[in-house]
């Protein structure tokens, strides 16, 4: 059996100690190396290549987080695990913005060190076989077919649902192909709201089945709607919520994609290891933002976050109730994240809520009416691929270049 190569970076002299007792009780776990300083570990990340390094946030000469950027950024497929006494909200995005996999903080149990680097060294694994699938897809279609698709953003109301239901429904029919809606906004999806369904078992349950994760499994907890998507649902108590791993989303996601065209994802508001997995294996990432000054300040963080994750190229932006009626416009948008929008949605609430109040997305039955325009236009980047950066560049030259000759 392979062991789990683990690297310790950690100037503590009593965890030398400590890791030795505990890994050798773990026939799977071998330390490679101990150091003591966050220069050490990373020559000797280069030098032995481990599958974890676990690294102290409070070494003294270089601390973890400026250690796991540089180790994540000239090793992206190695694991970088952070230990820290400090139960601090701003740590833990500080970690997870340089690419750390997990923080761990003080009072831990053995079972959680340990099960925090199986885990993560599981979903690299999986991660990485992922991705060379959808490569070898990729060199054998002329469109990157199936697509994985999430639709994020991390400002609650910005229009996720609303955008991520429409959008389904539209694929569905302008494709006429397979299309599965997953709701990964665990603790208060609403998309079987949107679609007035009332679900009897959800993404919850199905990861509590013992057998094997297939489709015909899976298939048994997709609810079909009448425009022809099947979705599944949200775990039907908050609380259920935790029962849900990253490694659940990127098992559910990999079996998915094989057995359907489009594959999207209604994601929570905010960065979760779940969120992160759907992520990681999207072809496409929709981020969705409102038009106000707190909406654009997270999503300048976000973006910065994506760009430190290497998401960055598949993501497209999308503004939401798109007016210059609030004194700012989306070129102010724009030059302020400096990024360019693939898709602007008109303001239309009174037409929004009512089709959510009736459980009836209004691409159905108001296809005339510009949001829904607006939906058809960003199902078209969807469809056809395009609306990333690169492509709005070079759009924006070609405009420039018509101009100049004009």
């Amino acid at each position: 059996m392979d062991k789990i190569k683990v690297l310790i970076a950690s100037d503590v002299i009593v965890n030398e100690e400590y890791y030795f007792n505990l890994f050798s009780s773990c026939e799977d776990l071998k330390i490679v190396a101990e150091v003591n300083s966050g220069e050490m570990a990373i020559k000797k990340t280069a030098q032995l290549l481990p599958d974890i390094i676990i690294i102290d946030l409070n070494m003294s000469t270089m601390d973890g987080i400026t250690v796991t950027e540089k180790v994540v950024s000239r090793h992206p497929n190695i694991s970088s695990i952070i230990i820290s006494d400090r139960k601090d909200l701003e740590y833990f995005k500080k970690a997870m913005q340089v690419g750390a996999k997990d923080y761990i903080a003080k009072p831990y149990t053995d079972e959680e060190i340990v099960d925090c680097i199986r885990r993560a060294y599981k979903n690299e694994k999986l991660r990485t076989a992922t991705l060379e699938n959808s490569n070898t897809l990729k060199s054998k279609q002329k469109y990157k077919t199936p697509q994985v698709v999430s639709v994020f953003g991390t400002k609650g109301g910005a229009g996720k649902t609303t955008l991520s239901v429409n959008l389904a429904v539209q694929i569905a029919k302008e494709t006429m192909k397979k299309v599965v809606l997953v709701d990964l906004d665990l603790q208060f999806g609403d998309v079987a709201v949107f679609l007035n369904i009332l679900p009897k078992k959800s993404i919850s349950e199905l990861v509590q089945e013992r057998n094997k994760m297939d489709i015909d499994l899976i298939e048994s907890y997709l609810i079909p709607h009448l425009s022809g998507i099947k979705i599944l649902p949200a775990p039907m108590r908050p609380e259920d919520s935790e029962l849900i791993t990253a490694e659940n989303v990127l098992e559910i996601l990999t079996v998915l994609r094989e057995h359907y065209d489009y594959v999207l994802i209604d994601t929570p508001p905010f960065f979760h290891e779940t969120t992160l997995s759907a992520l990681d294996i999207s072809n496409q990432i929709i981020l969705i933002m409102s038009m106000d000054l707190p909406a654009i300040k997270n999503m300048k963080l976000s973006l910065d976050l994506l760009d430190t994750l290497h998401y960055k190229d598949k993501t497209k932006l999308v503004l939401n109730r798109a007016s210059e009626d609030f004194g700012i416009t989306p070129r102010d948008v724009e030059n302020t994240l400096d990024f360019h929008l693939a898709n602007l949605m008109p303001s239309d609430g009174k037409l929004v809520v009512k089709a959510a109040n009736r459980g009836v997305p209004f691409i159905l039955n108001k296809s005339n009416s510009k949001i829904s325009k607006s939906i058809e236009d960003i199902a078209k980047t969807v469809i056809e691929d395009n609306g990333y950066q690169k492509d709005l560049e070079e759009m924006k030259k070609k405009r420039s270049i018509f101009k100049f000759f004009g």
